[in-house]
């Protein structure tokens, strides 16, 4: 397979700041809703990127589960890897990609921990099964002996924490919040002239500014 032959042309449309929302996180709550009403899988699904206090740099998929005062927030295991990341570094980068719709959200922000309050609710909105997923990763990105360990645990878990009772949010488990300094809304556009607006927020007010591609 040469890679260098594959290629897309990006016919969809394009985007100009007249017709762009005042507030990024409302232009991001639309083109999440363009996703979903496309049938896209998972329209919520976001490359979160980190950095440690050396400067190395993480990313993985995690799934955005709420918009909350303009902050955007995810749930994970306060003992893994990208928790101890964001302690070390509250800088994070996160990336949405349609590709269907030929549309990528670049975003830049500073990373705080949830209120235990909206860790605790969103808990208790999730299948039984993930519930005690979460109790089951205690150890998240920690090497383990087998899959039987995972599978032993969740045996055992199941029994501590039967269905028809309230399962607890474990203390090592909750939100973040990501509050952005700029917001970048990319749209592929034919001959790779691609349509690149940045909001940069400027003495508490969004500049809505154009890129070149």
């Amino acid at each position: 397979m040469n890679l260098a032959d594959l290629r897309e042309s990006y016919t969809k449309g394009g985007i100009s700041k007249s017709e762009m929302l005042d507030h990024p996180i409302d232009q991001l709550a639309l083109w999440i809703e363009d996703a979903r009403n496309a049938s896209i899988p998972d329209p919520n699904a976001m490359t979160l990127s980190t950095a440690n206090s050396q400067g190395i740099v993480s990313a993985r998929t995690v799934l955005l589960k709420g918009i909350k005062d303009r902050q955007l927030q995810f749930f994970t295991n306060y003992r893994s890897q990208k928790a101890s990341d964001l302690e070390q570094n509250p800088h994070a980068a996160i990336t949405f990609l349609w590709k269907e719709l030929e549309r990528q959200v670049c975003i830049k922000g500073i990373v705080s921990k949830t209120d235990r309050i909206d860790s605790e609710q969103y808990a208790k909105s999730r299948p039984y099964d993930s519930q005690i997923g979460a109790w089951v990763s205690e150890k998240q990105s920690s090497v383990i002996p087998d899959r039987s360990y995972l599978e032993e645990r969740d045996h055992l878990l199941r029994e501590q924490f039967p269905e028809s009772e309230a399962v607890p949010c474990p203390d090592f488990w909750g939100g973040f919040q990501v509050t952005p300094t700029h917001l970048e809304f990319w749209q592929g556009r034919p001959g790779r002239l691609h349509d690149r607006l940045l909001y940069r927020l400027e003495q508490c007010e969004w500049i809505i500014e154009r890129l070149s591609p």
